[in-house]
């Protein structure tokens, strides 16, 4: 009896474990690495060109299963997936479903998703779905096409979407001709309900990316998450703070647009970098848990930053920014390899081409991702440590990020406030051997080219560094060349 009543409340206590390990206070851990199924890996391997980026260039489930290893390596710890639906066409990127209950066979069988899924999970990987309850393919008025929404009545009445102010337009008309579902009908709303709940339940997925978020009544977000049960993330493409932030009544989070925006402007337009206390201020005011929202330099929908500002170096000081701060980091496949495509579907390069190679960028990126997890700094509160117009710090715990948007001109400071002793002898962990001394109750900091520093205590670092070990990790006269 006893025995029995032990593994009885051991099976009960490990179901409850599993059924909240993907919730939104899990998820901050997390850095994503976000991909389009069809633009990362080939199943066979062939990395030939991709003739038409606006069609399927042949990547698949098994093709990305096989770079779980390359994304791991890099700190990367969830994948975000492209929708699975069956898409109309040559609709690769996942927003044109025709089939809800078909998965895309381009992308692979039902059961080569639920391998990929499996795989990531045994590598300790969260997989988050990009999913669409907005609209379907582009049939125009010829729903027959559509499973299982195949009558007028599923819709709203044809017009599309010309006034952005318009919430009504905005969530009752068409967005690009693309047939507008109608949450308000009981069988649409109940079959989109069932449906994420299905899918997630059924290829245990970790999280959901939700597409087009104001293109529907944020009261519909409310059961979408409840139904879904795990964390979600949802599209609201928009720089305005408090239209952006609403929506986080809804969801558990929003994609940071607004950070988008912000580091676009301070880095790439170099733009005063008080503007980043400003940012903060806003984001006070109309978000209720910046820690969980998605942050981002790059994603499928945006030109990538280096087609708008063709300088590496205040590109890598974006990347780190976004993993240094508060919310949970997402990079774009390919920034890594310096990708520079610009609108849609020149961002969306197939990752093949690159040869996956490493770049100093994929190292910083797997520098930083380690000191996360060591430190754990994203359940720290992220405290302002210097600003002007040309130099930002900032501290998570005791690890101190510093950046410049004004890498043609050394930048030098002296730091008096930040969370170190007098003495202390701290490291920038992106340079390997770059350390400094607490002295005068200062940190001396000294940014060339640029670069950025990521301060920790050198107490801190496991493995010390010879000076060939630190030149193989950190090619010194790249970076001081750097410029694109």
């Amino acid at each position: 009896m006893g025995f029995k009543f032990l593994v009885a409340i051991l099976f009960v206590s490990s179901v409850f474990i599993l059924s909240n390990a993907a919730d939104a206070n899990a998820w901050r851990s997390r850095s994503i690495y976000q991909v389009l199924t069809d633009r990362i890996a080939r199943t066979n391997g062939d990395t030939s060109s991709c003739g038409d980026l606006g069609k399927y260039c042949g990547g698949t489930f098994k093709g990305l299963q096989n770079k779980l290893d390359y994304i791991k390596s890099m700190g990367f710890d969830a994948i975000w997936i492209s929708p699975i639906p069956k898409n109309q066409g040559q609709d690769y990127h996942g927003y044109g479903a025709v089939d809800w209950y078909q998965v895309n066979s381009n992308f692979g069988t039902p059961q080569d998703l639920k391998n990929l899924v499996s795989a990531a999970h045994s590598k300790g990987m969260y997989v988050m779905l990009d999913v669409v309850a907005n609209h379907v393919g582009s049939v125009d008025l010829d729903f027959s096409k559509v499973v299982p929404f195949n009558s007028p009545s599923h819709y709203h009445t044809k017009c599309q979407i010309n006034n952005w102010n318009d919430a009504h337009e905005v969530e009752y008309c068409r967005l690009a001709n693309l047939p507008d579902l109608d949450q308000d009908n009981s069988y649409v709303r109940q079959t989109l309900l069932n449906w994420v709940k299905g899918v997630v339940s059924n290829y245990s997925f970790d999280g959901i990316r939700v597409d087009t978020v104001p293109e529907v009544k944020p009261q519909f977000w409310a059961e979408w998450a409840k139904a879904a049960g795990v964390y979600q993330v949802g599209e609201v493409f928009n720089r305005d703070y408090g239209y952006v932030g609403k929506y986080q009544g809804y969801l558990d989070a929003t994609l940071n647009y607004p950070l988008y925006y912000a580091l676009r402007d301070i880095f790439g337009s170099r733009q005063s970098m008080y503007n980043f206390r400003n940012h903060y201020s806003n984001m006070d005011k109309f978000f209720k848990n910046q820690d969980i929202l998605g942050n981002f330099v790059d994603n499928h929908d945006n030109p990538r930053y280096l087609n708008q500002y063709s300088d590496g170096r205040t590109y890598k000081a974006a990347l780190a920014f976004v993993l240094g701060s508060k919310g949970i980091p997402i990079i774009y496949y390919g920034s890594e390899q310096y990708y520079k495509g610009g609108n849609d579907p020149g961002c969306r390069e197939p990752l093949w081409t690159s040869g996956y190679k490493t770049t100093d960028i994929s190292t910083m990126l797997t520098r930083i991702n380690q000191v996360r997890k060591d430190t754990k700094y994203y359940l720290q509160p992220q405290v302002e440590r210097w600003v002007d117009d040309t130099f930002y710090a900032f501290s998570r715990g005791n690890v101190v990020f510093a950046f410049t948007n004004n890498p043609d001109q050394t930048q030098t400071r002296s730091v008096t406030y930040h969370p170190y002793k007098e003495g202390q002898k701290v490291c920038n962990i992106v340079y390997p051997g770059d350390c400094v001394t607490i002295k005068g109750g200062a940190l001396p900091v000294t940014l060339l080219n640029g670069e950025v520093k990521v301060f920790v205590p050198q107490s801190m670092i496991k493995q010390k560094m010879t000076d060939d070990e630190v030149e193989e990790f950190y090619d010194v006269d790249e970076f001081l060349s750097m410029t694109i």
